[in-house]
């Protein structure tokens, strides 16, 4: 199995198999390149691996379940016993000095819980636990949308990288075309020093991306625990796109995501807390069973009573109502979040769908006119028909239609990798069924 998933004790968590689908999708959306050994790269697969493993964020989950463990203990637990000894008619005065007219009595008492008390418990412990472990899946689901976001985004800005290099390139080869023609008598000096500034400038962006390159490293080695970077590239293919199902099919699956089911799991525990607050309102019989001696007779007697609260019912009814209103409180929540979640995914998979058109127009046509544009300005202008501002002109444009294909291809996968998060599906109809 891919994924490690973090031990547990007591009950132990069963994500739906459909959730686990999450975990894999990108490693099927992004093909693996062939590199280098030394290279040292990292795939998507190995990051959420990793941060299954040991982000610490979800570590914290086992404890919150054992602690519900003992909590489950504890409830489970019927009313103790007690124990009493009561001594009467000592170190008096007159008739009533020493102990020769004691009475002692010894008892054992306890409650009987009425209204299923018990029960009530118990069952509050469990619809927590239920919680904890639908929060569990909820929040794994969110890290991992979070990482594959990181990802994706440090991915493209691997592609800038590479964008940079062959920005820097050409740079280079315009200087040296600029240099040769002015050695000719063919171009001015001050093209020259056009040139090698642009080259410099280029250079200054390609550092600037580096840098900001390493950060975004160690941002998402972060999630996994880690403070250093181990690895030296990411592999993916970020212009890999498939159709997805309708947006009713994804909103429907969106509405059984464990971010919504965390508002079902809290409905029940409050529905719990209301069967607990009425089995409080039962008032409990307090029994005591003893044996009572007389010092100064000899003779001994049964000693027995029964206690029970008035009015109990009455006294708790504020902490029903309260109960009620928690609970009443999660049902307008959950439709608050329903609606946010239909506006953030309809955005999410529109902007997915615009990006990838745009995609496909810049490689099918504005690529490939831009670069055969830049080829015949060159040419030009090595036979002196065109300026340098002209082929320098034609230059920015082929460049910036390359920087803006990666920020629409990356566009598209953080908005596919969030519609994934909010739908715990994987979109692509080829991989849903």
């Amino acid at each position: 199995m891919l994924f490690c998933k973090p031990m547990e004790t007591g009950r132990r968590l069963q994500p739906r198999q459909s959730y686990f689908q999450i975990l894999f999708l990108f490693t099927l959306v992004f093909n693996v390149t062939t590199t280098h050994a030394e290279e040292r790269p990292i795939s998507l697969a190995d990051a959420l691996s990793r941060t299954m493993a040991q982000n610490p964020s979800l570590q914290v989950f086992d404890f919150r379940l054992q602690g519900l463990e003992g909590r489950r203990l504890s409830a489970d637990q019927a009313p103790a016993y007690v124990a009493g000894l009561e001594v009467e008619n000592v170190l008096g005065s007159g008739d009533l000095r020493g102990a020769d007219r004691a009475e002692y009595t010894l008892s054992l008492s306890s409650v009987i819980e009425l209204g299923s008390k018990r029960q009530a418990r118990t069952g509050v412990v469990n619809s927590r636990y239920d919680l904890v472990k639908a929060e569990r899946e909820a929040k794994t689901l969110e890290l991992l949308g979070e990482v594959t976001q990181r990802y994706v985004a440090t991915l493209a800005l691997q592609k800038k990288l590479d964008l940079s290099a062959q920005a820097m390139a050409l740079s280079e080869t315009t200087l040296n075309t600029v240099t040769q023609r002015a050695k000719q008598g063919a171009a001015p000096e001050a093209e020259v020093l056009r040139a090698k500034a642009a080259l410099a400038q280029s250079q200054l962006a390609h550092d600037a991306l580096q840098t900001e390159y390493e950060k975004r490293k160690v941002a998402l080695a972060s999630l996994w625990g880690e403070t250093r970077v181990d690895f030296q590239r990411l592999q993916g293919d970020l212009f890999r796109f498939e159709p997805s199902e309708r947006f009713e099919v994804l909103y429907q699956q969106a509405r059984e995501s464990p971010m919504i089911r965390v508002y079902a799991s809290e409905r029940r525990m409050r529905e719990a807390e209301i069967r607990l607050a009425r089995s409080q309102s039962e008032s409990d019989i307090r029994w005591q069973l003893g044996a009572r001696r007389f010092e100064e007779s000899g003779e001994a007697a049964l000693v027995a009573g029964i206690s029970v609260p008035l009015f109990s019912g009455s006294r708790n009814r504020g902490e029903v109502q309260s109960a009620m209103a928690a609970r009443n409180e999660v049902e307008y929540r959950q439709q608050s979040a329903l609606l946010k979640l239909h506006s953030l995914l309809f955005e999410a998979f529109h902007t997915r769908q615009q990006n990838i058109d745009a995609v496909e127009r810049l490689r099918s046509t504005v690529l490939p006119d831009l670069t055969k544009a830049l080829e015949l300005t060159q040419k030009a202008y090595e036979r002196g028909r065109y300026s340098y501002v002209e082929w320098t002109a034609a230059q920015r444009e082929l460049l910036s239609a390359r920087e803006a294909l990666v920020e629409a291809a990356a566009t598209a996968l953080l908005n596919q990798a969030l519609i994934e998060q909010l739908t715990a599906q994987p979109m692509t109809q080829g991989h849903a069924r």
